[in-house]
């Protein structure tokens, strides 16, 4: 076997289909994000502003977050000492947990090192917990949430993504007595659109199923606390277990789930990716618990989110470009090529400083390449005025290039 010759055949064929990435080495300016610095592949380092980031509101950068870290490494220092279970169980972590119930309205909460584990560790535990288990995952699930499933080594049925029709079909052919879950998303992070919460919620007290959501670009976000998609609909009393993330609207990281006692007291005595993961530093908690009560009563600055990814779908569209369908903050312009959309995202960052990444496969599917802007409050009208100019710059050259290869 040609160890090195198979790992440069992968990497070959990533390059062929035109989805090899080049991470961007960048580093945002404390205080004025969007703006970052990016280092070229010259050395030279240039500002840009980002338009593809996930910390949505600039969370990372609030004053009262730094400071909240900066008290906590000053108070106890830097790693947290161990998984939880051993020496890394903080006050902060405690206080974390208790304010992330209380913002979901449910009695206990869990953290994780990050939303990916949260999702694959607690679905591949609820198939120990719950013997005959059949899962119901929508199709368009995260990654993490179908590792999660596959984990759980139990039965399982994909639903057509946002399809209750169809999801009713399963469920009505599923044995009544057999445990079932239904899993799925609030706002689906690539296109967009909201997932079917109450017509979920009714299936499953029709077919006595539990609920799952993952609400990771939701929270913080949505709701009048910010406690997603679920509370802006009055509808987490409905949902048994919430999970979220602590790395994108509130800035810092981690992630957690959200459920009744026993059900989060079951989760953390069996879940491997818990029990056997060194716990999240307490700077890192104190943060996320600052960002998340700042965020319990700051509705303006969701009514202001909202209002600038509105004003870019409205101002993108009405310059011509192919805005693909979207309810929520997602505002993904279509391109349809791997390599044409990395040549875009190239000139927009070396031409006119402005870094957004390709999203191609495995991400979405093949043929629906992408940019996936995510404006913030913090983005003037004037970025926007700025990003549609290097876009008309970019899209008129990528593509005669891309005509001239062709022809």
């Amino acid at each position: 076997m040609d160890y090195q010759n198979a790992f440069e055949a992968a990497v070959r064929r990533v390059k062929a289909e035109g989805r090899y990435r080049v991470f961007a080495d960048l580093l945002r300016r404390k205080g004025e994000f969007p703006v970052a610095r990016w280092r070229a592949p010259d050395g030279q380092v240039k500002d840009v502003t980002v338009w593809c980031s996930n910390d949505y509101l600039g969370m990372g950068q609030l004053p009262c977050v730094v400071e909240s870290m900066k008290k906590a490494i000053d108070d106890v220092g830097s790693g947290a000492g161990g998984t939880r279970n051993i020496s890394g169980t903080t006050h902060y972590h405690v206080e974390l947990e208790r304010s992330l119930a209380d913002l979901h309205d449910k009695e206990a909460a869990l953290l994780f090192t990050s939303g990916y584990i949260a999702n694959e560790a607690t679905l591949s535990t609820l198939g120990k917990i719950l013997p005959g288990l059949i899962i119901f995952s929508d199709e368009l699930n995260h990654a993490s949430m179908i590792a999660g499933v596959n984990g759980a080594r139990c039965e399982k049925h994909v639903w057509r993504h946002n399809d209750v029709a169809h999801l009713e079909e399963l469920l009505a052919a599923a044995p009544k007595d057999a445990p079932k879950l239904i899993a799925f998303e609030s706002v689906y992070s690539m296109d967009g659109d909201i997932g079917p919460i109450k017509a979920v919620c009714d299936l499953a007290d029709t077919y006595n199923a539990l609920t799952y959501i993952d609400e990771v670009h939701a929270v913080g976000l949505y709701g009048l606390r910010g406690g997603g998609i679920a509370e802006r609909e009055g509808l987490m009393h409905r949902i048994d277990i919430i999970e979220g993330t602590l790395g994108k609207a509130y800035g810092v990281m981690g992630g957690y789930v959200a459920a009744n006692e026993i059900v989060i007291d079951a989760i953390r005595s069996l879940a491997s990716g818990f029990i056997f993961t060194t716990a999240l530093p307490p700077a890192l908690a104190a943060g996320a618990r600052a960002s998340v009560e700042y965020l319990k009563s700051a509705h303006e600055l969701r009514e202001k989110h909202q209002e600038r990814a509105a004003t870019l779908k409205l101002r993108l569209a009405e310059a011509g470009f192919p805005v693909m369908p979207s309810v929520t903050h997602i505002v993904p312009v279509q391109v349809g090529d791997p390599v044409l959309c990395k040549r875009m995202t190239d000139m927009l960052l070396d031409d006119h400083g402005i870094y957004v990444q390709p999203i191609n496969y495995p991400t979405v599917p093949k043929g629906t390449e992408r940019l996936r802007l995510t404006p913030t409050p913090l983005h003037t009208d004037a970025m926007f005025d700025a990003l549609i100019e290097a876009l008309r710059d970019v899209w008129q050259r990528a593509s005669q290039q891309d005509l001239a290869v062709k022809g």
